[in-house]
């Protein structure tokens, strides 16, 4: 811990010298504004060094209040000579990444349980169980008894619907063990797809009208990187608990569900091709559904790959240069994903440089991502055609 004007002259030096490089380099800075994005990353970089080095000095046992308030021996004779802390730990680098890594395979999960996956495994143990369809001793009907006797092995249902209303928000009633659901998620989640969309539309327009364009109001980095700082920190909390333990379970039971649904002899009874066809035509032939299966998945795997690349440390990249480069790998994702959600009307594409205000609100037009949007089919004699009661357990 330096003094207070070992502190103030390390800034004073700091400013000087970046005057002294802009003045020397100015010719090069305008025709190449990278170098300055370059200096300045330098000098940044060189200052926190300097205050990461200072942060780790141990210093007065008191806290330095003895020679601030003039108590003693250690009584500063003027204001320079008292103790001055650097400052703490910037909040947003706290986050741990696999709890957010964690959060993107829930994600994932949960567009597949609204595509009806696990109903339809269900749906086939029920008329396995009946002996109403032709399965015996193939690989899918043995799949189906194992995937029927590890019932009690594993979260039920119930858990599942839980833990997305608790972290994702999606579904109703309340989360995990009575938890406040996490109703801010999906519109947080928006905004960010939302702005790394738009800004790589506004840098593909500025690329086309101007040569080498460095203008930042194409394209700006504070408004994306705000976006992504509010849903990290939105899931900094609501990824805590059993959320690890019951992704893992759960995508260990994603892939038994198509190892059954893609075995020879369950396609052979649908005259399906691979494991999506099996899902398509089961959901079509006993539950009446609208099939969502190719938007849902698409976006299940794009929401994926931005939750995780918000886990990297990437967000707060400070060089421009540098953070484009590393917002290239979730451009496309994004827009794909807001494109698959506006199929769907549960999200809505904006134009808008603005961020989200803390109380904000639902926007008129949006619907929300809950299990009311699921298509509604028409009743015959109080009941929907091939609904079944399901059970605790898939």
């Amino acid at each position: 811990m330096g003094t207070e004007k070992e502190y103030r002259e390390l800034f004073d030096r700091v400013a000087a010298l970046r005057g002294q490089v802009a003045g020397k380099l100015a010719n090069e800075l305008g025709s190449d504004p990278k170098l300055g994005d370059a200096l300045l990353k330098q000098l940044d970089d060189m200052l926190v060094a300097v205050e990461t080095d200072q942060r780790t000095k141990p210093g007065p046992a008191d806290g330095g209040i003895a020679s601030l308030v003039g108590i003693g021996d250690t009584s500063a004779p003027d204001l320079g000579q008292t103790s001055m802390p650097p400052g703490v730990d910037a909040y947003d680098e706290t986050v741990a990444s696999e709890r957010v890594i964690a959060v993107g395979d829930l994600y994932y999960l949960y567009q597949h349980e609204r595509i009806g996956v696990f109903r339809v495994v269900q749906k086939l143990q029920e008329l396995f169980q009946r002996g109403a369809i032709r399965l015996s001793d193939g690989p899918g009907a043995f799949g189906l008894y194992r995937f029927d006797r590890r019932d009690v092995l594993r979260y039920t249902k119930r858990d599942r619907i839980d833990a997305y209303r608790r972290v994702l928000g999606y579904g109703r009633g309340l989360g995990s063990a009575n938890a406040r659901p996490n109703t801010d998620f999906h519109q947080l989640f928006t905004q960010f797809n939302n702005q790394v969309a738009l800004f790589w539309r506004d840098k593909r327009i500025s690329d086309v009208i101007r040569e080498r364009a460095y203008d930042p109001s194409f394209g700006s980095v504070a408004v994306v990187r705000r976006g992504g700082l509010d849903l990290r920190n939105n899931l900094k909390f609501t990824s805590y608990g059993h959320l690890n333990v019951l992704r893992v379970e759960v995508m260990q039971l994603l892939t038994e569900a198509f190892r059954i649904l893609g075995a020879e002899d369950v396609r052979d009874l649908f005259g399906a091709t691979n494991a999506w066809d099996t899902v398509d035509k089961v959901l079509i032939r006993y539950f009446d559904e609208r099939l969502v299966s190719s938007p849902r998945q698409r976006m299940a795997v794009t929401g994926r790959q931005v939750l995780r690349w918000l886990a990297a440390p990437h967000i707060l990249e400070t060089t421009r240069s540098e953070f484009e480069a590393l917002l290239l790998e979730i451009a496309e994702p994004a827009e794909e994903w807001i494109t698959s959600a506006q199929s769907l009307r549960v999200a809505d594409r904006t134009s808008s440089p603005g961020v989200l205000p803390i109380d904000r609100q639902r926007p008129a037009g949006v619907a929300a991502e809950s299990r009311a949007d699921r298509p509604v089919t028409p009743r015959r004699n109080g009941h929907r055609p091939g609904a079944v009661t399901l059970s605790r357990r898939d």
